[in-house]
């Protein structure tokens, strides 16, 4: 994988934890920088670990789907792509105001992350480094999820919307690109 398809990767898997912490900063209302932080860092660690578990579950099948697997990982990016386009469309524009807790953060962050994991077995199955992109995404998912939790309060329903259906359309171009490659489309 290219530096520039990585950072595509890590910005688009950071984009529906980016949307879920501007929910989350509009419920504080008005968060200080540390509650941002903080909230960067619990979907960033989290966003961080489920690409490895999934890239786990990916080497581990690798040998029964070799044959075809740049198709797996097409199918798996664009099905996350079109379901974060989809999520990203049917989003309410009313934010709910709630008692924030670690666990309900925590909550969030892994079904934010589910789509993460996905990403990962994709990844195993086109030998990409996953340490590295496993570091990028959730450094990016720090910071998209900090910028979001201290935008929340101002941006809340306007911004959230847009980066679902942006990370959505980089997640399907990252998966034509991955077919495009394997398939010797760009040799022809």
């Amino acid at each position: 994988m290219t530096p520039i398809a990585l950072i595509f990767l890590a910005v688009s898997m950071s984009a529906d934890a980016f949307a879920a912490s501007i929910s989350k900063g509009a419920e504080l209302q008005k968060p200080r920088f540390h509650h941002a932080i903080g909230i960067g860092l619990v979907f960033g660690i989290i966003e961080a670990i489920t690409p490895v578990l999934g890239w786990i579950a990916g080497k581990a099948s690798q040998q029964y789907v070799q044959a075809w697997d740049h198709w797996v990982a097409f199918i798996l990016l664009s099905a996350i792509g079109l379901h974060m386009i989809y999520t990203g469309l049917k989003k309410e524009d009313k934010i709910e105001h709630r008692k924030q807790t670690l666990w309900l953060l925590v909550l969030t962050a892994m079904a934010t992350s589910l789509d993460a994991m996905a990403v990962g077995a994709s990844l195993a199955f086109i030998d990409a480094s996953i340490i590295a992109t496993s570091l990028a995404i959730g450094l990016a998912t720090t910071v998209m999820a900090s910028i979001g939790a201290l935008l929340g309060h101002k941006l809340g329903k306007f911004v959230g919307h847009w980066a679902e259906l942006m990370g959505g359309v980089v997640l399907i171009g990252i998966g034509l690109a991955v077919l495009a490659e394997h398939t010797g489309f760009f040799n022809a």
